[in-house]
């Protein structure tokens, strides 16, 4: 039998190597621009056409390569960051495998343009999937250009894989956004398709945080700073009000390194127990700093986990240092001992002689099991009813809280807030509420029990449905139109989602950088609400169906809006709505299950009653 193993060749193995550390326009974003930061730039931009499929390249300022690196690059395993093992326990660098040019020049055309300070003349090479097409001298200035264009085109099915470009350019923003907030200290600048979503200068953490995530952020943020001997502990965290129900705002660097790490967010949320709503989950930009001999890197090819050597010392320290940051800046309650009261600065202490002691009159005689005496009138008067004179005889009434709430009026037909309420219709089978939050129907074999927001919610959810197939929604014309100003990565989901957006009866175009303008709402959303509010939630819930649902775009989108724009527990309903709720629900095609998969209707029949009252 002839021998059956061999040595795969060069580009196969780079190929198979790049499935690893390519998957997609992003990872070739992280991979370049860390390249960049490590030849100690500080000036870095990124120019990206049709979500990097196209084209990527990273421009930086910095050391350049000579004739023999701008070439040796390209090789697999050819790297300037270590020289040994050892060198692994002590890396400082972003890199350090010398596997991502090699993988990335195997599935692209790749130019690369650089030179050296000190040399008068640069190179320029030119690769297509792992050939070397070009090498010559060129005029170019200090640093490196490197621009990769057609990824994957020698693998069509890696990049059949690829999302839309809105999508591919979502991952790139937030790869962007990562190694932007790990470096404040350099600039960065992000083009797309021509436009320009970021021009950051050199600048502190605080300033860089507002930068990507926009002015409001300035207000919400709470430093940290801890330094013991195990770690250094710096950055920011988010006060709990501001808390989203989506992740995605959440960064660990480790020695600048962004990090993913369950544990470590496991800590930080507990530091925020008791003040933090369920489900919610806060920002943080933190930054730990720790002996690279204490923490193995070489765990995963993209460099996103870590070991560490005592995991669960760096835990506590975490939460601790959160929960003494959220009580210093008065975010949690505290107690200060040493704090002079609120009064006391305003009392001048009188001489011990001029104290006159309190005195305190009781009677001697009293017995609380003495008889009560008769009051006119005959009736007893028990002891705590006896009341000084001048005291009215219902005294106890005028401090009760009463409550009237008016019943609501849905907007179950898209009207204006003006519309005057409905007179409810008389009738034996009329239903009612119970606790404002549950509709009674009786029906001829007993009654039935709804839910009135999961009843809400299915009608709103088909009938948003049925606008994105049908491309016609109804809309509400603002009085004063509003602006909403978003992060870059939420600005290209909503540009991405802006045709459904605008079939659901949004009013909403582009207006400036990262901002949009809402003109209009779906006319079944509840009259006087935020148009802001709105889509802002819209974006948040659909974000959070992402994340948990795997669903058609469109029907998250539907079910988001439908949960945000339903009636809540509490309200009260005038008795037409109620009818009219009920009709509606079971028009729909699936009327007994809620969007959460439980039930909108619970039935309960007379046997079932009379067996419970059975002696």
């Amino acid at each position: 039998m002839s021998d059956i193993i061999q040595l795969l060749p060069d580009a196969v193995a780079n190929q198979i190597a790049a499935g690893e550390v390519v998957q997609r326009p992003a990872s070739a974003v992280k991979e370049l621009i860390e390249n960049a930061i490590d030849a100690g730039a500080d000036r870095i931009r990124l120019i990206v056409r049709d979500g990097g499929k196209s084209l990527l390249q990273v421009i930086d300022n910095g050391c350049g390569m000579s004739v023999t690196d701008a070439r040796l690059c390209f090789e697999r395993h050819a790297t300037s960051k270590i020289r040994k093992a050892d060198d692994l326990f002590a890396i400082r660098t972003m890199g350090f495998r010398g596997e991502a040019l090699a993988s990335i020049a195997a599935i692209a055309h790749v130019e690369l343009k650089t030179r050296r300070v000190e040399d008068e003349l640069g190179t320029l090479v030119e690769i297509e999937g792992s050939e070397v097409v070009r090498q010559e001298p060129a005029a170019v200035p200090a640093g490196t250009s490197i621009a990769v264009k057609n990824l994957f085109y020698n693998i069509p099915a890696r990049r059949n894989f690829l999302k839309s470009n809105a999508v591919e350019m979502r991952h790139i923003v937030d790869e962007f956004q990562r190694l932007a907030l790990a470096h404040p200290g350099i600039a960065f600048g992000l083009h797309s398709d021509g436009q320009e979503l970021f021009q950051l200068p050199a600048e502190s953490l605080k300033q860089r945080i507002v930068h990507l995530f926009g002015n409001a952020y300035n207000q919400r943020l709470v430093p940290v700073e801890e330094e013991t001997t195990i770690i250094n502990l710096s950055g920011f965290i988010g006060k709990p009000e501001y808390a989203k129900k989506t992740r995605g705002e959440q960064f660990f660097f480790v020695n600048n390194r962004f990090v993913k790490d369950p544990y470590l967010n496991h800590a930080i949320i507990k530091a925020y127990e008791g003040i933090l709503q369920p489900e919610s989950f806060p920002l943080y930009v933190l930054f730990i700093e720790i002996d690279p001999a204490k923490i193995d890197i070489n765990v995963h090819p993209t460099k996103t986990e870590i070991k560490y050597e005592d995991e669960r010392a760096i835990y506590a320290i975490l939460q601790s240092a959160v929960k003494r940051s959220l009580g210093r800046y008065n975010i949690t309650p505290t107690l200060d001992f040493n704090q002079e009261t609120g009064f006391s600065h305003m009392i001048s202490p009188k001489p011990l002689e001029e104290i006159t002691p309190p005195t305190i009159t009781f009677n001697p005689h009293f017995n609380p099991f003495d008889s009560p005496k008769p009051a006119a009138g005959g009736r007893t008067v028990p002891e705590r009813e006896k009341r000084p004179e001048g005291i009215p005889q219902n005294w106890d009434t005028l401090y009760r809280i009463t409550q009237q709430v008016e019943p609501a009026q849905l907007n179950l037909h898209g009207n204006g807030a003006d519309e005057q309420p409905r007179t409810a219709k008389q009738g034996n089978k009329q239903p009612f509420q119970l606790h404002n939050r549950y509709i009674v129907s009786q029906i001829h074999s007993g009654f039935m029990l709804i839910d009135q927001q999961a009843a809400h919610e299915r009608i709103l959810f088909e009938q948003f449905l049925q606008q994105l197939e049908s491309r016609q929604g109804a809309s509400q014309q603002s009085l004063f139109p509003q602006t909403v100003t978003f992060n870059a990565a939420d600005f290209q989901l909503v540009e991405e989602l802006l045709p459904d957006i605008q079939a659901l009866g949004f009013r909403v175009r582009e207006f400036g950088k990262h901002t949009f303008v809402v003109e209009g709402i779906p006319a079944d959303l509840t009259a006087g609400i935020s148009e802001r509010q709105v889509l802002e939630q819209l974006l948040e819930d659909y974000k959070n169906n992402q994340a948990a649902l795997k669903l058609p775009k469109r029907e998250k989108l539907a079910r988001s809006l439908a949960r945000h724009a339903a009636i809540k527990p509490g309200i009260a309903l005038a008795t037409e709505d109620m009818t009219e709720l009920i009709d509606r629900l079971f028009a729909c095609e699936q009327p007994n299950v809620s969007l959460n998969g439980k039930p909108v209707v619970v039935t309960f029949t007379l046997q079932e009653l009379s067996e419970r009252f059975e002696r």
